[in-house]
């Protein structure tokens, strides 16, 4: 599949290696594994000198004997035999001031494998060398956690020294739509909610079926379900990574929440052990979990529910590990039917995730949400407010539009009525029908 998107940060990027041919510039790239940070970095620097290096996770001498190599390749004629990271950056920045050059450093955290002490001497030959020199110095790597915490944490050696940082985002729908259609002109909406689904807007995961041939939902769902897919071990590999030795109980928490179990005490009463702890650093440091109130709600409301933010990953825990017992014996055809079967109850949470997505990105609101009661027998789907024009709309979403009615949404609309006191409200429903 070709480059698609990403044309604000390369714009970003663009500049940044301008401004780096006076002054040398440190930016990180930031984002979940397979958002395509390695190809946007890549992509920045196309027709323009540069040099790309890969972390092993492998003793420091034999890494920069590696690198070594890589640089000589690339023109960069280091003497003698290399055996500390900070050598290499030093000549590199030195080099820079006769030639300015890009340095990519791919899978940066993995220094901490490699030599802990690294990234202070990073931090010592940046300080020293960075006003001297015209390096443009990019960094990325698929552990977010880790990647977020060199650089945010101010304990750490590399807190505060880039001078940018680019947080990658899954691709919009708008674009998702683009490639769809770029590889299958007739496509139809329930091949698009198959693909949202499934990738979120993920490039890589598109680029695993646009690059297979799954071009329509049937084939989609016979490629997640195939022996050899990414899909069926991306989750796991993913947050094993991220989790470390405690990701069973990780694990647990967050299938509950893909199975309905949104609520703390919900998620208690079947782990029987307090969750708060593992909530909080599921939201706050590994960002895979998002707390949501309803519209109108108070801040400090404790009518909360949690769901997961990443579309694949809901979809992997709701429909792959419950049943991983399939993967093991190799029954993939069991697989597929038991998403088949699964898929018309679960759609109709994707689809509301869709037009909730779809509205935060391409119209004007102040505020959007849902809204539900205590007692959960009242739910409204999508809430939409324009506090400056005094506007708001209130919608339903169905996967069947036959199953709207807009006497039932008036009715549960009653319950918005203080919120919504001097709005002009519309109510509206939608389906399928109108991705």
């Amino acid at each position: 599949m070709r480059f698609y998107g990403r044309e604000e940060e390369l714009r970003v990027l663009e500049n940044i290696r301008e401004i780096s041919e006076n002054s040398s510039r440190f930016t990180v790239i930031l984002g979940r594994r397979r958002i395509g940070k390695t190809a946007l970095a890549l992509r920045s620097v196309e027709g323009h000198p540069f040099v790309y290096l890969f972390v092993t996770r492998v003793n420091e001498s034999v890494l920069c004997h590696n690198m070594q190599n890589t640089l000589q390749e690339s023109g960069i004629d280091l003497t003698g035999e290399i055996s500390r990271f900070r050598d290499i950056l030093k000549a590199v920045m030195i080099h820079s001031r006769e030639h300015p050059i890009t340095m990519i450093i791919d899978e940066f955290q993995d220094f901490s494998y490699v030599n802990p002490s690294i990234y202070s001497d990073i931090q010592e030959i940046w300080d020293l060398y960075k006003d001297t020199s015209r390096l443009n110095l990019i960094v990325s790597g698929s552990v977010h956690t880790m990647m977020t915490r060199l650089f945010e944490d101010e304990k750490q050696p590399l807190f505060n020294r880039p001078t940018s940082k680019i947080s990658l985002q899954p691709f919009p729908i708008s674009l998702m739509k683009d490639i769809l259609k770029d590889h299958n002109p007739d496509y139809t909406n329930k091949d698009l909610l198959t693909m949202y689904m499934l990738t979120g807007g993920t490039p890589l995961y598109i680029e695993v079926l646009m690059d297979g041939g799954a071009l329509d939902s049937d084939g989609m769902i016979d490629k997640v379900a195939s022996f050899d897919s990414i899909f069926l071990r991306d989750g796991k590999d993913l947050l094993v990574t991220e989790f470390g030795k405690d990701y069973r109980t990780y694990f647990s928490i967050l299938q509950l929440i893909s199975s309905g179990k949104e609520r703390r005490s919900e998620i208690e009463d079947v782990l029987r052990m307090e969750s708060g702890p593992y909530l909080d650093r599921l939201k706050r440091e590994y960002r895979f979990v998002d707390t949501v109130a309803p519209i109108f709600s108070d801040h400090d409301t404790k009518n909360t529910r949690w769901r997961i933010t990443d579309m694949y990953l809901r979809f992997y825990f709701r429909m792959i590990l419950p049943v991983s017992d399939y993967l093991e014996s190799g029954r993939y055809d069991l697989l597929r039917r038991s998403i088949l079967s699964a898929i018309p109850n679960y759609e109709g949470k994707v689809l509301e995730e869709y037009f909730t997505r779809r509205i935060k990105e391409e119209d004007t609101y102040t505020r959007i949400g849902g809204f539900w009661n205590r007692k959960g027998d009242i739910e409204i789907d999508i809430v939409v407010v324009d506090d400056i024009e005094k506007t708001a709309r209130v919608i339903e979403v169905k996967r069947n539009p036959d199953k709207l009615d807009e006497g039932i949404l008036r009715m549960k609309a009653e319950y918005l009525k203080d919120g919504l006191k001097g709005y002009q409200v519309v109510y509206q429903g939608l389906s399928v029908n109108d991705m």
